[in-house]
């Protein structure tokens, strides 16, 4: 695995090392001590998928707040994605700004995100699916997110006229 890390601290797009030969490719998707040897978070408590029928669909900005706050490990199963990271911590030097990237099927490409990072995303292909690993299960008291289009995050959807549900669409204007 390649780690390279983006000007959000501790935010890291993870590639994959393929083998391949006449039959296809092999790759390790995650591996603890590569993980620990990057000083990232090796607890896991949950791992989820989402499926996304619609090109188009944005789903987010999501985190949990503390004591359940979570670091997650992003991947794009099926299609691609647009998928952005958002720093909340007000600590960080990088607070309320964003990273994107494109996750595919096809790159095989991962995103991981320590805790106090929000995160989102906007389908680039019908039928989409990332498969998401997290450092702590998800409590429904400690869900909440900020709303997509904020401007005080100005991020740079890919896609006009998203398909956002009505939670999503509630979140008000963030106010630190």
């Amino acid at each position: 695995m390649q780690f390279t890390e983006t000007h959000l601290p501790g935010v890291y797009v993870i590639d994959l090392d393929r083998h391949e030969d006449a039959r296809g490719w092999f790759a390790r998707a995650w591996c603890r001590e590569a993980f620990a040897a990057q000083g990232l978070s090796v607890d896991l408590a949950q791992c989820n998928l989402s499926h996304n029928a619609r090109r188009g669909t944005l789903r987010g900005i999501h985190f949990q707040t503390a004591p359940h706050a979570e670091a997650k490990l992003v991947r794009c199963v099926a299609g691609a994605v647009h998928d952005v990271a958002l720093d909340l911590r007000p600590e960080s030097a990088t607070y309320k700004q964003s990273f994107g990237t494109e996750l595919s099927a096809t790159n095989g490409r991962a995103l991981f995100m320590p805790k106090g990072i929000a995160h989102g995303f906007q389908t680039l292909a019908d039928d989409s699916t990332l498969f998401y690993q997290m450092s702590n299960a998800y409590e429904a008291e400690a869900a909440t997110g900020v709303r997509w289009n904020d401007p005080a995050f100005q991020i740079d959807w890919p896609l006009a006229d998203p398909i956002v549900n009505d939670r999503d669409q509630s979140f008000s204007d963030y106010v630190s």
